[in-house]
């Protein structure tokens, strides 16, 4: 059976589209009054800006609805991350803001709507080609297509169970395997939960992926870091509604509030399990495991302020714009632009480590900004990283120009891209490479050496499985 009767490229009617616009039109109005009565802002010029900046995260998205299209929204998820990084910080009075005067936060919402302005305009106006390349229009695997997701889950799934259980993975392999499964794992529960919203799964095979999905993410929080398990309950939920068209308000709002809840029980776990003699917990401890998560995250002491802390520390959790403020507070007033020197780096990471060891390592771009603005030592960089974010590693490097800058190479690539795969089966070569480039727009704590190092290496590890499958199944 050919791949294209398999998993089509759905193609929903505009009225889909319309459908989709309205509802983002009324969250978005209903949002914006709710943040002019109830922002926390330190000067009135504060709320025009975090409300213009939501504005602009959300249009993107509001287009792609109108315009009823099949394409993968790749640029628009990009652009709506900065709601929660950038306007809700901002609107909230994220604690960490409070130390800079309101002259640097204001300079740190011109320039995170100069980085929106200039990416939605390059991106607007950049024309895309369809591209006729074998790479871009020929399926990589067009047999039984439906039988290699089920078992590229389940393999996942058990790389995931496996890895964070036992020690079963030599350590000098552990790298590699990591690439390749996870570049299996978004793949295949990307393109499944798009069969899922264009009905195409049985009711067996249904079950089977909300089953291996929910292993999935109980396995990645028994490691008390929920980044993973968000990303691919987003990847999901964008496959899902890129096919169907619809929300799934109950699923998403459950998700949505089984997150905040162990969220907000996460600081009392950490302290358990990673500053004291317990270590992670065993698959039987498990259950036990979450129901004490679950009571942290549920102990509000009757309190309402408490209770709406809940809210505040996931949107301070994700938020990036506390960084941009520190950068903007100090350069170049005391610390003089970088000129660059985070960018240095790039060309290095397309080097494979095997030909060149001693290569830099990845983030070395983040190290140099935490050394540079005060927030490490270099030993301290040795442990752990602290995300910059790409809006202010430009700003750091050359200011507004930098910003303006990064907008536009994200916008001209993405559409490049999304143009040249405009007709590409999902299952092709650059169908992947949408695919994984969807995942990575989720990525904004990445400086820019990251992002680019780490999507290379998912496009190869990524790209490397179907090729040799192409080769296999005939």
């Amino acid at each position: 059976m050919a791949l294209a009767s398999e998993i089509p490229a759905p193609s929903p009617p505009r009225s889909w589209g319309q459908g989709m616009f309205l509802i983002g039109v009324v969250v978005l109005i209903a949002t914006e009054i709710y943040f002019a009565y109830v922002a926390e802002v330190r000067a009135p010029i504060h709320l025009q800006l975090g409300l213009l900046i939501l504005f602009l995260a959300a249009l993107p998205a509001l287009l792609w609805a109108k315009r009823g299209r099949a394409s993968l929204p790749v640029f628009e998820t990009l652009m709506l991350t900065g709601a929660n990084t950038y306007a809700f910080p901002l609107l909230t009075g994220h604690q960490e803001m409070m130390t800079y005067i309101p002259e640097d936060i204001t300079t740190a919402a011109l320039a995170v709507i100069t980085f929106q302005v200039v990416a939605v305009l390059v991106y607007e106006f950049t024309p895309a080609r369809v591209s006729t390349h074998p790479f871009w229009r020929d399926d990589v695997i067009t047999q039984n297509l439906g039988r290699w997701l089920t078992r590229g889950i389940a393999l996942n799934t058990a790389y995931v169970t496996i890895s964070t259980f036992t020690t079963w993975v030599p350590y000098q392999f552990e790298s590699l395997l990591r690439a390749v499964f996870f570049g299996i794992g978004i793949i295949c529960t990307f393109i499944t939960s798009r069969r899922l919203g264009s009905r195409e799964l049985s009711h067996g095979e249904q079950a089977f992926f909300v089953v291996n999905l929910l292993i999935q993410c109980i396995t990645m929080a028994t490691t008390l870091y929920l980044v993973g398990l968000v990303s691919l309950l987003l990847l999901t939920l964008l496959g899902y509604v890129s096919s169907s068209g619809k929300i799934p308000f109950v699923a998403a709002g459950a998700a949505l509030l089984a997150i905040a809840v162990l969220h907000n029980g996460k600081s009392e776990m950490r302290a358990k399990y990673w500053e004291t003699e317990h270590a992670q917990p065993t698959v039987t401890e498990i259950p036990g495991f979450f129901t004490e998560w679950i009571q942290h995250g549920l102990d509000f002491d009757a309190d309402p302020e408490k209770r709406a802390k809940m809210t505040k520390k996931l949107i301070e959790r994700t938020s990036l714009f506390h960084i941009i403020c520190l950068v903007t507070s100090t350069t170049p007033s005391s610390q003089p632009f970088m000129d660059g020197e985070t960018y240095k780096d790039i060309p290095a990471q397309f080097v494979p480590r095997f030909f060149w060891p001693e290569k830099p390592l990845g983030h070395v771009s983040t190290s140099k900004l935490s050394v540079y603005y005060g927030l490490q030592t270099e030993e301290d960089t040795q442990k752990t990283t602290i995300g910059f974010g790409l809006v202010a590693e430009g700003y750091a490097n050359y200011g507004f120009l930098g910003v303006a800058g990064v907008g536009a190479f994200l916008a001209l690539l993405i559409k490049k891209v999304q143009g040249w795969a405009q007709e590409s089966p999902l299952f092709s070569y650059g169908g992947l490479v949408v695919v994984i480039l969807l995942a990575w727009s989720f990525q904004v704590e990445f400086t820019l050496s990251i992002w680019l190092a780490s999507l290379y290496q998912a496009c190869v590890a990524v790209l490397l499985l179907p090729f040799a499958l192409s080769r296999i199944i005939r």
